[in-house]
């Protein structure tokens, strides 16, 4: 039995507002709700399992059939299903109505709606779409729309507040994106806001130019209030660069680095990774990054997404699933096993819900749909070679002890004690021989609760943490391979001016609401130069 099994995933479940939550079907083959990539109306696809790679098939009415690989390993497709342990009830106070019916169906009516079960793990507020490169595999289109679009400081304070209001979870982790957030002519006032209206942890998505080419810029941003720098990053040479930015750009991303090192702020590798063009580079980057360690905390590579028309032929030389990341980690650098060591980012969702029954008070839980993320954590020990959790911990028991220890704390009791039975609970599934050099449980422990606290693992007593590195990817979805249950589970979340929010894939893929959003508000280059004299 699965540990989903074990949870009764399939129990009918409502949302906040009374609209039913459609459980998640497992096992294949099965008909989900998918997109035509022509007219963007809502149709069925069927993902079958071919010659061990999982595919989806469509066709409609209008435009004819499709057909896209969606997973390209079978049995890491299933192995992630196993992990979704329940879903979530969505938003007590959604920013649009939407019944359970069938005009309502997701991803028509977002905005975000109640018939969305997730509430947010991140969220993003794009600054500007301006941007100082003109990159040809840019899914925002920065540079290439032919208006501005900016909000204002006042605007990005009311989207801060939109997070900061939503119920029962509030808003806690910000990243501010664009085109290049950092260009945004208030961005350190926008940073600065965050932090003292109370988010916990502030991110931004950037090319990392500025914090390059300026040389106090890092600290700044550190005196604003920055925690993480989400870097581009698609190789360790010019060639890849060149391919995916139409620049070379790897002495900047040096510098950049070494710039933030000199901070007590963490950087995330973000690779944009396209089959045959750069896949090469996803060893090499998991070993600079473990060079590295001591300033980047994580790796979040994006397998290429279709957001424009593209020849199938093309589409599938170039197509890169979350699979493809994992068999080229393990294939290129030898430390990790694609089917040991890999899992979906919902799985870590018994660890916050115990973390929440402890402290007696709401955080983010990751409901997000199983084939949104997948993803390792590599612990560095004292020798310095890296291990992955799942060969040092039990990991599949360790997650079903963890969930079953939430059930009980969240239905009351000393949460001293339950403290107590955690810890012992939870040490059967050690396994110190294969734990990196010098590590304990309890240093294990202590490196768990920094996916809460981030402060751990910096200043002085960061030190003395034992450093990790997640190696993971989200493959945000576009029209080809669009499934409407991973849109209605979305953990991230944009805003946009006048009080709307979005799932990532509704946002940038599907209907893909930044368009309209960025049109509704837009000025001409001559607007903009006059507003703000550049």
């Amino acid at each position: 039995m699965t540990v989903a099994d074990a949870r009764g995933l399939d129990e009918q479940q409502m949302t906040y507002t009374g609209c039913r939550v459609p459980p998640l079907e497992k096992g294949l083959p099965k008909t989900v709700r998918s997109l035509c990539p022509e007219c963007r109306r809502t149709i069925d696809a069927e993902l079958r399992d071919i010659d061990g790679k999982v595919w989806m098939v469509k066709t409609c009415p209008e435009h004819g059939p499709f057909e896209d690989i969606y997973w390209s390993d079978t049995e890491l497709y299933l192995k992630a299903e196993a992990y979704a342990f329940r879903d979530g009830r969505g938003l007590e106070n959604p920013l649009t109505v939407a019944g359970d019916t069938a005009e309502s169906e997701c991803p028509g009516a977002c905005g975000l709606c109640g018939r969305h079960t997730s509430h947010t793990a991140l969220g993003n507020i794009d600054l500007t779409n301006r941007c100082n490169l003109r990159c040809p595999i840019c899914f925002a289109n920065s540079n290439a729309a032919g208006y501005v679009y900016e909000p204002t400081f006042d605007q990005v304070v009311e989207m801060l507040r939109l997070f900061r209001d939503m119920r029962p979870v509030a808003g806690r982790v910000i990243q501010f994106s664009g085109g290049e957030p950092t260009l945004h002519p208030r961005f350190l006032d926008c940073l600065s806001a965050a932090r003292d209206m109370g988010f916990s942890h502030i991110q931004i998505a950037s090319n990392g130019l500025r914090l390059a080419e300026e040389e106090d810029f890092a600290r700044r941003c550190q005196d604003a209030g920055l925690h993480d720098v989400y870097l581009q990053f698609d190789g360790l040479s010019d060639g890849a660069y060149l391919a995916t930015r139409g620049r070379r750009l790897w002495d900047l991303k040096q510098r950049a680095i070494e710039r933030v090192s000199r901070t007590d702020m963490k950087i995330v590798f973000v690779p944009t990774i396209v089959r045959g063009v750069n896949d090469d580079q996803v060893g090499p980057i998991v070993e600079y990054a473990l060079a590295n360690v001591e300033t980047v905390a994580g790796i979040s590579f994006q397998p290429v997404a279709f957001t424009g028309r593209i020849s199938t032929a093309e589409r599938l030389a170039q197509r890169y699933t979350l699979c493809d990341m994992a068999h080229d980690v393990s294939r290129q650098t030898g430390i990790t096993d694609p089917h040991r060591d890999y899992f979906p980012l919902s799985c870590v969702q018994p660890f916050t819900r115990l973390v929440n029954a402890m402290r007696d008070e709401p955080t983010i839980t990751m409901t997000c749909h199983p084939h949104c993320s997948l993803g390792t954590y590599l612990f560095v020990g004292t020798d310095g070679r890296a291990v992955p959790i799942p060969k040092f911990i039990d990991l599949p028991n360790f997650l079903a002890d963890m969930d079953r220890l939430g059930d009980k704390a969240e239905r009351g009791g000393s949460r001293l004690l339950a403290k107590a039975r955690s810890f012992q609970k939870l040490h059967k599934h050690w396994r110190g021989r294969e734990a990196p050099a010098g590590m304990k449980f309890t240093d294990f422990l202590h490196a768990l609760n920094g996916m809460i606290d981030k402060s751990v693992g910096r200043g002085e007593a960061g030190k003395k943490t034992f450093r990790s590195l997640l190696v993971a990817g989200m493959h945000f979805m576009d029209a080809y391979n669009y499934d409407t249950a991973r849109a209605r589970r979305c953990v991230i979340h944009y805003a946009a001016p006048g009080g709307r929010m979005y799932s990532f894939c509704t946002y940038n893929a599907g209907p893909a609401y930044r368009d309209a959003t960025e049109r509704r508000h837009a000025m001409t280059p001559e607007q903009y130069r006059q507003r703000s004299g550049e």
